[in-house]
């Protein structure tokens, strides 16, 4: 892959240690490769973990992770394999992959069992994480969960055909960086020009470097983002505490689909948020974040 990287994506660089020596956070070298990853708040605090979603890395979670911080828990953040600061391992950037990351992460770091927030694409890990590891989940909070039905249109769907994703993705240089980015400013709820020009600067950052792009198709390909209501069906069945958080505008994981997890996952508080659309969270932080601190430290 690395022709089509360096000639067709545009991601001409190797993520190494040169190009991480200015980040906050620390790598933890996992069986996969290494993982990004962030904490704050006091060493005793309740452990929470944040999952972010399919494109977007883990600085998504600004608000939260400080918030959160502020609030006492023990918070962690990291870059999915693909994402971010974390490694482009040759995999098959599946269920399995991720959970074994989030696993073996809280192994590294000594986290025995830990509250999970997670966004889109990370409901779906965090969901199979709790099925196959129940005794290590104590919370789960869902926020705008993928899983579901996306209506994707045809044109849409051919990038999952080998080949032409390829094209599709590299296509162009600048103008398939242009479209993934456009596609995930269309998450906003009237963004600020100045949020714009930061999460260009951000988002852009992670293109640079190779398998990035290859990530995000394998994803696609491995199923990442279709509809898995098993998924749903058996967090219903167990006994964590779950809460529900969707923007009621959003479109990228349509809101209606927040009554069929209801209907999964009965003991769900459900929370539904005005003018936000796929990130409530860093849309509405004032209003999703006191429900975040409630929910978290209540006792189970």
């Amino acid at each position: 892959m690395s022709f089509v990287e360096r000639v067709l994506y545009g991601e001409r660089q190797r993520l190494g240690r040169e190009n991480r020596a200015h980040l906050p956070g620390a790598l933890a070298q996992l069986s996969d490769g290494k993982t990004y990853y962030e904490q704050a708040g006091p060493p005793a605090g309740q452990p929470v973990v944040l999952l972010h979603g399919f494109s977007m890395p883990s600085f998504i979670w600004d608000p939260t992770f400080a918030a959160l911080a502020a609030a006492g828990f023990r918070v962690t953040r990291f870059d999915l394999y693909g994402r971010g600061w974390s490694d482009r391992p040759e995999a098959r950037y599946d269920k399995a992959l991720f959970v074994r990351q989030l696993a073996e992460l809280l192994d590294a770091l000594k986290i025995p069992q830990a509250s999970l927030v997670s966004l889109s694409m990370g409901g779906v890990i965090a969901a199979e994480f709790a099925f196959r590891f129940p005794k290590r989940v104590h919370k789960l909070s869902f926020i705008d969960p993928a899983g579901f039905d996306l209506g994707l249109p045809p044109a849409v769907k051919a990038v999952f055909w080998p080949g032409v994703g390829e094209l599709l993705l590299g296509a162009f240089g600048r103008m398939g960086r242009k479209t993934l980015f456009e596609s995930m400013l269309a998450d906003f709820y009237q963004p600020t020009p100045e949020a714009i020009a930061s999460f260009s600067q951000r988002y852009f950052e992670q293109m640079k470097y190779r398998g990035f792009k290859r990530a995000l198709l394998s994803s696609l390909r491995s199923g990442m983002l279709d509809e898995d209501l098993l998924l749903y069906e058996r967090v219903g069945a167990g006994n964590k505490p779950v809460q529900l958080i969707w923007g009621e505008l959003d479109e990228t994981v349509p809101f209606r689909h927040a009554q069929t997890f209801v209907k999964l996952v009965p003991q769900a508080e459900f929370h539904p948020i005005a003018e936000a659309r796929h990130i409530p969270h860093f849309n509405r932080p004032e209003v999703v974040n006191p429900l975040l601190v409630e929910f978290l430290g209540r006792p189970a």
